[in-house]
């Protein structure tokens, strides 16, 4: 080679990344059996340590073993990865912990479906086998299975096991993510941004056996599993706000107008007045979980929390200023009408005593249609400036 021959690097196809915290007592293992996995099955690839600041040597343990350290000063799960694979100099990055728990010599199987053109391929322990030991049973039955199917349920993914800290993917499919938490959150954003994309998802199986650490863990159970349900509810503005606001105003409108014209039996108990007012404050919480639903689905798309969802897009376009405040005048029109009627009503009676069981079957719709026609109009001027930068 010429003396003035630039210098390439040899091509890369997968980089393992492990994101490390004080992990000198399996680190090395972690190296040896990666790079093991690569070298033999012929795979050209590299190991990646993305440190988050440990204080135990691991930094100088991970460059003696052959592995790239890459300091993370941001410090959490998320964020660690991020920067690992951000540094990657493979096709395909496959993550996982570094606390010798997880079986590098399975690197070939995530490969294989990353080759035949999958974007995310993720492990599932639970069809490879949980070593004794290796999962809490409070994780391995209620946190894990629980957590997993909200998952599939809320997004539609077939993914068994969401919480699988070994998993694959293509970095030009990881950088359409745009991922942003950088927490134990991580994990479960990397899931639903990928079935919210549209990306090929797969699973393998892996097995999990205890970690060699002689510390506790990082994860904090309660903790985390309410961060990682928090995630999955904040994402669906869906199901978080859309449904029950949805489900709300159709039982209290129901409700509404079968209880309008008089009493009405169920069981050994009549249904009155009361009843009616409980439906009525069943529309309007309904309205407001409603609003947020959309308010929240325009913030998140806007911000990049969530990809843009063209169905939404095609309603966004009739959801203006302007039919907005159309139909909260008519609404306020309304509830002005039926309260002028219960005034000339009274004007009849002489402005004596009236009923009250009859007159709340006025005031009742008046003061509904009032309140919605109200929060109708200032609700389209909130969301027409949440949605002045998506137009």
């Amino acid at each position: 080679m010429s003396a003035n021959a630039p210098f390439t690097e040899a091509p890369v196809e997968l980089t393992i990344v492990m994101p490390c915290l004080n992990e000198a007592e399996t680190l090395a293992t972690c190296i040896d059996k990666a790079s093991a996995a690569l070298r033999d099955n012929g795979i050209a690839g590299e190991v990646v340590v993305a440190d988050n600041g440990s204080t135990d040597g691991s930094q100088q343990i991970a460059a003696e073993h052959g592995a790239r350290v890459v300091p993370v000063p941001i410090r959490g799960y998320g964020a660690a990865l991020n920067a690992g694979v951000l540094s990657a100099r493979g096709e395909y990055v496959l993550m996982a912990d570094a606390d010798d728990s997880y079986d590098f010599a399975h690197a070939p199987r995530f490969l294989e479906q990353l080759r035949s053109g999958a974007d995310l391929v993720m492990g599932n322990r639970f069809r490879g086998g949980i070593g004794p030991g290796a999962m809490p049973p409070l994780h391995r039955y209620l946190g894990n299975p629980v957590l997993s199917f909200l998952g599939r349920w809320l997004f539609r993914t077939p993914i068994g096991d969401f919480h699988c800290g070994i998993r694959a993917f293509s970095v030009d499919a990881y950088k359409r993510l745009d991922l942003r938490t950088t927490g134990m959150e991580f994990a479960s954003e990397m899931v639903v941004k990928s079935a919210l994309l549209g990306q090929r998802m797969v699973e393998v199986p892996t097995t999990l056996k205890k970690d060699g650490r002689s510390r506790p863990p990082h994860l904090r159970t309660w903790r985390d599993g309410w961060r990682h349900l928090r995630f999955l509810l904040m994402y669906s503005p869906r199901w978080l706000f859309l449904i029950p606001g949805l489900a709300l105003m159709i039982l209290g409108f129901a409700l509404m107008v079968w209880l309008l014209p008089a009493e009405r039996p169920l069981g050994h108990v009549n249904l009155g007045v009361d009843t009616l007012a409980y439906a009525a404050a069943a529309i309007l919480l309904g309205f407001q979980l409603v609003f947020f639903g959309v308010a929240a689905k325009v913030f998140a798309t806007t911000e990049g929390l969530l990809p843009e969802d063209p169905s939404f897009d095609r309603w966004f376009r009739y959801i203006t200023l302007e039919t907005g405040l159309v139909a909260g005048v008519v609404l306020l029109l309304l509830g002005l009408g039926i309260a002028i009627s219960s005034v000339v009503s009274w004007a009849h009676a002489g402005y004596g005593p009236l009923p009250p069981v009859e007159m709340m079957r006025h005031t009742l719709p008046a003061m509904l249609c009032l309140m919605l026609g109200t929060e109708v109009c200032f609700a389209s001027f909130f969301l027409s400036l949440l949605g002045l930068r998506r137009r």
